[in-house]
């Protein structure tokens, strides 16, 4: 099993243990709001564990993908269609890439 999906099991289970935990130690709500919010925020923590590497590895410079993820930011950042923003930002990156082959 290569590092790639070895990382996307384990953010995978790491996403799923804290929201099945409510439901098998028979708990109907978590009362804490400590713990809700912990518990919210897991799967946004695994998904950006997930995609940084990502960016830091796309094109033939790291300069492309920082571009690319600071525009994507910005557009999360104003509350953008996530479809829209994931679109937006692959366009973005297929013409840096294109633009960084040229010169």
């Amino acid at each position: 099993m290569n590092k790639y999906m070895l990382s996307i099991i384990l953010m995978s289970a790491a996403t799923q243990i804290p929201r099945l935990l409510p439901g098998l130690s028979r708990m109907s709500t978590i009362k804490s709001n400590k713990i809700n919010k912990l518990l919210r925020s897991v799967p946004l923590a695994a998904l950006g564990a997930l995609i940084f590497p990502g960016i830091l590895d796309v094109g033939d410079t790291i300069v492309t993908g920082i571009i690319a993820g600071v525009f994507s930011f910005i557009l999360a950042t104003k509350k953008i269609n996530i479809m829209v923003n994931i679109l937006v930002s692959s366009i973005l990156t297929s013409i840096l890439i294109y633009l960084s082959q040229l010169i």
